[in-house]
């Protein structure tokens, strides 16, 4: 089993607040694609970076949807990253999955 997190910003680049129908969208998407999600939504977690190229620290808000699944279609998720890319005006935006052992 596997679980795979998608860790979605708050604000676009521009500190535009993306709308409750963005995130509503992308929740019915993995629910009717996976049956289920789980969505940490109540208190937004705090991502920070740094680019390569200076000292400066980046910060995001964001939110965390998990799913969980047999089986990690790496094609279809990079594919589904850049349309959330697109949707959510990034750079780049985190998926990340790890193997799970249901108890």
């Amino acid at each position: 089993m596997y679980l795979v997190q998608l860790l979605i910003p708050i604000f676009d680049n521009e500190r535009r607040r993306f709308s409750d129908a963005d995130f509503r969208a992308l929740r019915d998407e993995l629910v009717d694609a996976f049956g289920g999600l789980t969505a940490y939504t109540r208190s937004t977690a705090e991502g920070l970076w740094r680019d390569g190229e200076s000292d400066r620290a980046y910060r995001d808000e964001i939110v965390v949807y998990e799913v969980m699944c047999e089986h990690v279609d790496r094609a279809w998720w990079s594919t589904y990253r850049a349309s959330l890319e697109r949707r959510f005006r990034q750079d780049e935006l985190v998926i990340r999955v790890q193997e799970v052992e249901r108890l």
